[in-house]
């Protein structure tokens, strides 16, 4: 059987298209003021890490951000696999969706897929489809982090796109994926991939008047933080559903805490907040949120 691979889709959008303009780009977000404040070095040694919550816009708006979950992952061990769970965007391909063979390339080269670990996790809601990963950036935007910070390092992962965000998905999910990672003698961290609210004109969701657009994304968005940073998946969509909070990717989130907690998870912890006002004040907001489950 010949070997699929995926080619990048916002290679050129979201981050540099040419390996070393991203190697730079990576550089800068883990340096810059609103970000890690150096470069990581990889420690594999005991691993506690259950989950990680990272945003997945532009780079330019929303790496420095990101830049602390992953220098996070980095200093507390990194992992021989990753699942990153993502939103649908696109709305193509089933409601759960896994690819579980071949490989994803980007400008820092290729990551493939673990295969026997994704073939396990071929169960119950969850199915396999490769469509609706084909023009899905919320996973993609991950791998060249993980490239970055691996070097010689290898790794694999498995991506999962979310179409169904409900709480019943997400319990269906999670199990299934706390079973398999109980089994499996590799050291697996679960990515959920996620941007918190979009607030304003271009996205239809206006701030009470007389509010700037990037106070009312914080003030949504501490109430669906609080709710991660209490390990309650159920209250999180709950929540999201009660005010009506833009989180695009708050199913792939309450599913990484379900598996979590029943991984052994006791904690989690905001390592950065943040929004696109703060790289360019607009008329429109997104918030940025670094969670690490533990």
């Amino acid at each position: 059987m010949l070997e699929t691979t995926r080619s990048p889709v916002v290679a050129g959008q979201f981050y540099p298209g040419s390996e070393k303009a991203l190697q730079h780009q990576i550089h800068e977000c883990f340096v810059h003021s609103r970000g890690w404040g150096k470069l990581p070095s990889i420690n594999k040694q005991g691993a506690r890490i259950k989950g990680l919550v990272v945003p997945h816009a532009g780079y330019v708006y929303s790496g420095a951000i990101a830049s602390h979950s992953y220098g996070f992952l980095a200093e507390h061990g990194f992992a021989d696999t990753f699942i990153i769970l993502g939103p649908n965007h696109t709305g193509q391909g089933s409601g759960v969706a896994l690819m579980t063979q071949g490989s994803w390339k980007t400008p820092l080269g290729k990551t493939p897929i673990a295969s026997t670990l994704a073939r396990q996790l071929h169960a119950g809601i969850i199915d396999e489809d490769s469509s609706a990963h084909a023009y899905e950036h919320s996973i993609e935007v991950q791998l060249p982090f993980l490239q970055f910070l691996a070097k010689e390092t290898s790794f694999d992962f498995i991506p999962m796109c979310f179409m169904m965000q409900d709480y019943d998905t997400a319990q269906e999910v999670g199990t299934i994926l706390a079973t398999a990672l109980q089994q499996t003698k590799k050291n697996v961290v679960i990515i959920a991939s996620t941007d918190f609210s979009h607030v304003g004109f271009n996205y239809m969701s206006m701030p009470p008047e007389g509010m700037r657009v990037d106070t009312y994304a914080e003030q949504q968005d501490r109430l669906a933080i609080s709710k991660i940073l209490a390990l309650d998946p159920k209250g999180l969509i709950e929540t999201v559903e009660e005010h009506n909070i833009t989180m695009c990717g708050y199913g792939p989130v309450a599913t990484m805490l379900v598996a979590a907690k029943k991984l052994g998870a006791t904690k989690a912890e905001l390592l950065k907040y943040g929004t696109s006002y703060e790289v360019h004040p607009d008329s429109s907001c997104v918030g940025y949120g670094a969670i690490a489950v533990l």
